[in-house]
């Protein structure tokens, strides 16, 4: 058996999926070529085709690894809060508090969301890939909606409420803190949003 160390593996898909996220984020899916990922990542064509048979198969594996990162990240964060205080309502306040803290804390100026940049160029797109995009976005609402009518059993609010709208306005938040973020060059824009969100809820279900 050989004493030397092994030879650091560095995984190439996963690196040409990083650099695509950069790229696409940065100028959008059609202006970014495979040429200039296997540029970057520095493998040949031929390399590229070995992991991804064409541009339309990134951007399918490139939206199923954000949005398996977005449900993560929900998961955790919503599931500490919950950890934190056992009740429904008080429990989504403070995952919410976490969720803001999180952006808030980002070391640099948040980048965007793929699910939202597949959107604005879905004609590029095939009926699979935007059928998962709108399935990822339903997925949110589903998640936030379920709570929503959790909490409503719980502290029934005092006015009638759209349940659903309520949980969509979260996505709507955080889609449109990104861009106004970005345009603005202020990261605190979607944090201070998702606190404000926060500040609704609780004075939905806490108006009596």
């Amino acid at each position: 058996m050989s004493n030397a160390a092994p030879h650091p593996r560095t995984d190439t898909r996963e690196r040409l999926l990083s650099l695509a996220e950069q790229r696409v984020l940065a100028k959008g899916f059609s202006a970014t070529s495979i040429d200039e990922l296997i540029a970057g990542v520095g493998i040949t064509k031929s390399g590229f085709f070995y992991h991804f048979r064409d541009k339309n198969e990134l951007a399918r594996a490139l939206l199923l690894r954000y949005l398996e990162q977005d449900r993560a990240v929900l998961e955790d964060i919503f599931r500490r809060g919950d950890e934190l205080h056992d009740d429904p309502l008080h429990g989504f306040l403070v995952g919410l508090k976490l969720f803001a803290e999180m952006l808030a804390d980002l070391p640099e100026q948040h980048p965007g969301c793929i699910a939202a940049s597949y959107c604005y160029q879905d004609q590029l797109f095939d009926r699979e890939i935007r059928e998962l995009n709108a399935a990822g976005m339903l997925a949110w609402r589903s998640r936030f909606e379920e709570r929503l009518r959790l909490i409503a059993t719980r502290y029934p609010p005092r006015h009638e409420v759209d349940v659903e709208a309520l949980a969509d306005m979260i996505s709507t938040l955080v889609e449109g803190g990104l861009i106004l973020g970005r345009a603005l060059h202020d990261g605190t824009i979607l944090p201070r949003q998702i606190l404000l969100y926060r500040d609704l809820v609780r004075s939905i279900f806490l108006s009596n």
